[in-house]
This record gives C-alpha cells, sequence and structure tokens, in this order.
C-alpha cells in the first residue's frame, strides 16, 4: 500500500507542477467563455444588408414592401432584360422579378436573378416580407382589418410544469442543459484522462522506466498507483473550473442584467425582452429548486467510476503497445466506441428520458456514466431511483471486473518487447491463471 501511494504521489505531483498543466487549468475558463462570447456574437450578427432591385408588374409590393436591416428593397422600371443586364453596375446584389398574378392562388413563386448567391437567411426574409403583404391583401379583400386579425392570433400558451411528488416547478429547458453539460464533460474527462493513462504507460513501457520500476513494486500497483494519480490530478482541475466559473458567474450576471436594464429599446424590443424574461425566470425558479447536491453527488461518482473502469482499459492497452505509439489505434477503438455511443444514447434521453434505449443506456456500465447524468436533472421518480442504485451496482461491478481485466493484462504486456501483440494473445492472458 506504502508503494502505491509512492506512485500515487508521484504522477499527481510530476503532472500538476507542469506548466501546460498550470496555463490550460487557469485558461479553458476563459477560453469557453470566449467561446460562448464569440457563438453569441455570431448568433445575433445581422451580417451584410443585401440590396434587392424588384421590378414589380402587379403593382401589389410597390410602396408596401419596406427595406430591413438585412434587406434594401428598391423599386424599378423598365424591362427585365435591360434591367438585369446594369444589375452589377447598378450596384444592387439581385433583381426580383414580380409578375402580375393571382392573389388568390395558393403556390406563388417569384423569379429572383443574381450574380452572387444571397443566402438562405436573407431568402426566407423576402418570402416572410412577400408573404405578410400578400395576407394582408387578402384579409383587405376579406373585409377583415388588422385589428381583427391580431385579436384572433393573440393567444399565447406556456406549460407550467410542476412534480406531483414533491411539488416544485420544473423546467424541461433546464434540465437539458444541466443534463448535456454533465454528460459532456463526462465524456470529454473520460477520454481525455483515459488517454493520459495509456500515453503515460506507453511512455514508461519504451522508455524501458517500467522495467525498473516493476523490479521494486507490483505491476499491479504500478497501474493503480497510474490512475488514482491520474484521477486525483482531474479531480484538481475540476474544483479549480468550479471556482473560477463561480467567480465570473458572480460578476458577469449582474453586469449583463445591469446592461440589458440601462439600454434604451423600443416597445416592440421591450415586448420580446419581457417574454424572453418571463420565460427565463421560469427556467431561474426550475434551477433553484434542481436537487444539486444528488446531482454533485452523482456527478463525483460517475466521474470517478467511469473513469477509474476505462482508466484500467487504456492503461491496459499502453501495456500492448511496443516501439510504434500507432499500434494503439487498433487497440483504443473498442474502448472509444461505447464512450462514443453513450454520447449518442444521451443525445436521445435528453428528448425522452425514460424510453427504453435510455434506461438501458444508464445501467449498462460502458455508457452509464454519460446517460444516468444527463436523466438526472428531469428529476427523481421511485422508477428512477431504483434504476440509479442499479446503475451504481453495475458500474462498481464493471470497475472490478475492468480492474482486474486489466490488470491481468498489464502484468505480462508492460515488460514484453520486440513482438507484435495479437487480440488472441490477450485473450489468453485473461484466461490465465
Amino acid at each position: 500500500m506504502k508503494k502505491t501511494l509512492i506512485i500515487i504521489k508521484r504522477e499527481y505531483l510530476t503532472r500538476v507542477k507542469k506548466r501546460s498543466f498550470i496555463i490550460l487549468t487557469l485558461l479553458i475558463p476563459f477560453l469557453f467563455v470566449g467561446l460562448g462570447a464569440l457563438v453569441g456574437g455570431i448568433a445575433v450578427s445581422s451580417g451584410s444588408t443585401k440590396n434587392i432591385a424588384v421590378l414589380d408588374e402587379s403593382h401589389v409590393f410597390e410602396q408596401k414592401l419596406k427595406s430591413t436591416k438585412h434587406v434594401k428593397y428598391t423599386f424599378m422600371h423598365g424591362s427585365r432584360d435591360s434591367l438585369m443586364r446594369n444589375l452589377d453596375e447598378d450596384r444592387f446584389d439581385a433583381l426580383m422579378y414580380v409578375p402580375a398574378f393571382n392573389r388568390d392562388s395558393k403556390d406563388l413563386k417569384f423569379r429572383v436573378f443574381y450574380f452572387d448567391q444571397l443566402g438562405i437567411e436573407t431568402e426566407n426574409d423576402m418570402e416572410d416580407d412577400m408573404a405578410t403583404i400578400i395576407s394582408d391583401e387578402r384579409m383587405k379583400a376579406a373585409g377583415i382589418s388588422n385589428d381583427q386579425l391580431r385579436s384572433i392570433q393573440d393567444a399565447r400558451v406556456s406549460l407550467d410544469t410542476e412534480s406531483i411528488k414533491d411539488g416544485k416547478k420544473t423546467s424541461n429547458a433546464a434540465a437539458v442543459a444541466i443534463g448535456y453539460a454533465c454528460g459532456f464533460i463526462l465524456y470529454m474527462f473520460m477520454l481525455f484522462y483515459g488517454m493520459s493513462v495509456m500515453r503515460s504507460v506507453m511512455e514508461e513501457k519504451t522508455n524501458r522506466i517500467a522495467e525498473i520500476i516493476v523490479s521494486s513494486v507490483k505491476p499491479f500497483q504500478l497501474m493503480l498507483g497510474k490512475i488514482v494519480g491520474v484521477a486525483l490530478v482531474g479531480l484538481t482541475q475540476v474544483l479549480i473550473w468550479i471556482v473560477l466559473i463561480g467567480i465570473f458567474a458572480a460578476i458577469g450576471l449582474p453586469m449583463m442584467t445591469g446592461g440589458m436594464a440601462m439600454s434604451g429599446m423600443d416597445a416592440a424590443a421591450v415586448n420580446d425582452t419581457a417574454q424572453q424574461g418571463a420565460a427565463m425566470s421560469k427556467v431561474m425558479t426550475a434551477i433553484h429548486g434542481t436537487n444539486w447536491l444528488l446531482i454533485a453527488f452523482c456527478f463525483l461518482f460517475y466521474f470517478l467510476g467511469g473513469y477509474f473502469l476505462y482508466a484500467a482499459l487504456f492503461a491496459a492497452v499502453g501495456s500492448l503497445v511496443n516501439e510504434d505509439p500507432q499500434e494503439s489505434g487498433q487497440y483504443t477503438l473498442p474502448i472509444t466506441i461505447p464512450i462514443i455511443l453513450g454520447f449518442v444514447i444521451m443525445s436521445s434521453a435528453i428528448k425522452d428520458p425514460n424510453s427504453p434505449i435510455a434506461i438501458f443506456g444508464s445501467i449498462f456500465p460502458l455508457t452509464s456514466p454519460i446517460v444516468m447524468m444527463a436523466r438526472i436533472p428531469f428529476g427523481m421518480t421511485d422508477a428512477l431511483m431504483v434504476q440509479l442504485v442499479i446503475s451504481m451496482l453495475c458500474l462498481i461491478g464493471g470497475f472490478f471486473a475492468t480492474t482486474w481485466m486489466a490488470g491481468k493484462i498489464y502484468r505480462t504486456g508492460i515488460l514484453m518487447y520486440g513482438k507484435k501483440i495479437t487480440l488472441k494473445e490477450v485473450g489468453k492472458w485473461i484466461v490465465r491463471k
């Protein structure tokens, strides 16, 4: 036990003292914040304004088709061919030709001529603008005013979901966000730190350091020390990130809220913001009602359980590699497939947490860390509690099984050099007493 603790200490201190570890640990939260800001900025960016020349022979849209921040309409007169020839000289992006048409037709198509593609957003805006005008014309013909139409259409429906068991307000949006975040983090950590264990084993084997270490400790002790040491490194990173994210949230959210409150908005913007605020209030109520203690406990359990299960397998793979690190590819594929499968099942579980595939994925040890963490934020039921207990027991059993199997592979593979190891030989090592 003392020797194992020495190996754990060595693995931990060697990694946390590296400059790359310190830089990445402090930098990654900033990168995520920056990436989120970049994605948000791109999503709300208006892009360039398209100048559209309109030849309206129907006289339906003239003086009614108003320019927007995305599309600027300019009504032209003349022949279509002449306008098309001078389109580029007049600095228009496209010419929209509207011949005389039957306003009561259900399927209306108008031709647009361009030199460069307008983009799907511009085309959708143009279609919506024209559809609105045609609808207004039809309503006028039917004797329906805009006020009457608005009174008919002005009905907003929202669902306030509440648990019968504990009376707490719930929100699928909040549950999806929490579940996806937990599942994705576990997916990344199991892959990243599992690969880290494998690279460490490969490095010591190829440099013949393992021969010296194994002369003093048992191969299983060496493998276990590496796995636990890297796990502590991962927990250290997670704790630092939680603290940094908490600081960002405490500082950033009040600033964002204050900025939105002080910014000038027109009536439409105020109305949209009020609707968004109501939706956000519903989500925040659900977040406050979330059992964070249970989520934190389960996250820690599945983080450690999933990591230990896969790290043992990755350590075994590292012991099989000889001089060429590329050999690891044929062995890592069977290990990474269940992790990817868990991520795929998680996407389905978020849509329907109680589907058969979600239940299977949350119990099967190789996928349960990712899938179960995606289901828990949707609320605990008696059935889910039973499944959670079964899932934890299966994961513990899976960990012992994979550690036993990996130990048998590791003790033989770590000292084998100069020979390409086949999967058939690995199978013999596992069943050998």
